[in-house]
């Protein structure tokens, strides 16, 4: 299983909206992807600032790259992103996931 990590931030006064901005974007076409295995959004408010960090596991890179394609290193925005984001990133993160929650 792979991990893949993007992190971003906003103005504090734009964390809620940019939430559900992501939900509807970003984490429901995460969620609708074959080969997806779960998504978490996580926020941290910190000097005056939002960081979001998206986590998402995956069977396999190739299933991660009908996400973004074929540069599946890269990140993958939506048109309003610009306006909330502090600056954007281009690269993700990836992991291999060796040991996850018990089921």
């Amino acid at each position: 299983m792979i991990a893949r990590q993007w992190v971003g931030e906003t103005r504090e006064s734009d964390a809620d909206t940019y939430r559900k901005y992501l939900e509807e974007t970003g984490m429901s076409e995460i969620r609708s992807t074959k080969g997806n295995k779960g998504v978490w959004l996580l926020r941290r408010l910190h000097d005056g600032k939002a960081e979001f960090v998206v986590l998402s596991l995956w069977n396999s890179l190739e299933a991660i790259k009908s996400f973004p394609g074929r540069e599946y290193e890269r990140a993958r925005y939506y048109a309003e992103d610009q306006r909330f984001l502090l600056r954007l990133d281009p690269h993700v993160t990836h992991y291999e996931v060796l040991v996850g929650p018990a089921q």
